[in-house]
């Protein structure tokens, strides 16, 4: 049986493929639009050089999605290489110069000599859904942070009283930004007509919110240059803070609706400190699937909370945090062990005795998030919920 490799350096309109066999020879080398036409005949032609092939990758999905989903459809075995490996390794073949087609061959050859490389595989419509709408909902959070600075900076240019004294990642001020923006403004309308301004608009607590924003005019009597056009700024910054909060808020509701649909709803949101947003994160990052990962040591590995060895020589026990992990999944694992320590009471005396062995928070908090890996693969595991206290085993 002739074994054969086909490596696919991925782009967005074109892939180079590089196909060889068991010594390395180069079989074949082309380069493909991005069409399923093209595709397919790749696939043929590559299928007609030997009797089994290996595919390898060096993209997971975006303009790599339409190949990768060709090639599982017809049962193909594709593995997959991350950039920055693909960029060490080639530092080990001849020649400095850097082509898509020397990239698809090292692909290949790698997929050839390596038996750690990750298989892809079909994912779960849901899990799918989830990684679409979770990616979208991290973008809305960025770009509302973003403005929300930029609202910010503008306030404080012509009020920084207020911009001091409000929190403007809540719906009330920016409502009262919407209307009012300047000292003057203010002390024009005055605190009950602002009161009365901010109820109609359902404002909660309109009184406080009312009584906060005079007292900021009432200590600021001079203007600034540029303020009528900055002000009209700060209006439009609210309103898209406003709309962008709105954004967020619809997703959420997707996400809940879709994540309730996954087998292991219960199973994750039941684990104290990922609700519902960082249990379809985890989803969307791990694909659901823990036999992919074989291990809870190689799950923590994959989310960064578990350290890498750094010995050289006599030199041994050096621990290091990992370069090499899944950015999403290390910020659930982290956000939701924090989460943890304020609503957990186990959680919250496993972080007090890390930190009274000496360690800084951060640390204390990657130990727990470490710790309570390997509980949230027993559960999944086994399919259970999370209970405080572990079920005992039935006597024999």
């Amino acid at each position: 049986m002739a074994a054969i490799w086909a490596g696919i350096d991925a782009g967005k309109t074109h892939h180079h493929c590089v196909a060889i066999d068991e010594s390395g020879r180069r079989l074949l080398s082309r380069r493909v639009a991005n069409d399923e036409p093209e595709l397919l005949q790749l696939l043929a032609d590559v299928l007609a050089l030997g009797d089994e092939v290996t595919w390898g990758i060096d993209l997971a999905d975006g303009g790599a999605a339409l190949a990768i989903a060709i090639l599982l459809n017809y049962d193909q075995p594709v593995l997959y290489l991350s950039g920055r490996a693909i960029h060490r390794a080639s530092e080990g073949y001849r020649g400095e110069g850097k082509t898509d087609a020397k990239d698809a061959a090292v692909i290949a050859d790698q997929a050839r000599i390596r038996r750690d490389l990750h298989a892809l595989r079909t994912g779960e419509e849901t899990v799918v859904d989830l990684k679409i709408l979770t990616g979208r909902r991290m973008d809305l959070v960025a770009d509302r942070t973003r403005t929300v600075n930029r609202l910010r900076a503008q306030l404080n240019g012509i009020f920084p009283g207020l911009e001091r004294a409000l929190d403007l990642t809540n719906t009330g001020p920016l409502t009262l930004l919407t209307g009012y923006q300047t000292p003057a403004a203010l002390r024009r309308i005055g605190r009950k007509r602002l009161e009365t301004w901010l109820r109609n608009r359902r404002v909660l607590r309109a009184d406080k919110l009312a009584e906060t924003a005079l007292q900021a005019a009432e200590r600021q009597h001079t203007s600034i240059p540029g303020e009528t056009l900055t002000a009209q700024m700060v209006h439009t910054l609210a309103r898209e803070v406003t709309a962008l909060n709105q954004q967020v808020a619809e997703i959420d509701k997707l996400i809940e609706a879709r994540f309730r649909q996954h087998r292991d709803f219960e199973v994750i949101t039941s684990m104290p400190g990922l609700g519902v947003i960082l249990g379809a994160e985890f989803l969307a990052a791990t694909g659901g699937d823990m036999n992919v990962f074989g291990t809870p040591d190689r799950l923590a590995g994959f989310g960064g909370v578990a350290p890498a060895p750094r010995d050289s020589g006599k030199i041994s026990g050096n621990l290091r945090r990992p370069q090499r992990y899944n950015r999403r999944l290390q910020r659930v694992f982290y956000t939701s062990a924090l989460f943890s320590i304020r609503h957990c009471e186990e959680s919250r005396r496993f972080y007090n005795r890390k930190r009274a062995e000496g360690k800084r928070h951060t640390q204390a908090v990657l130990a727990l998030a470490r710790r309570r890996v390997n509980v949230i693969w027993a559960l999944l595991r086994d399919g259970r919920c999370y209970e405080p206290a572990p079920p005992t085993a039935l006597a024999a």
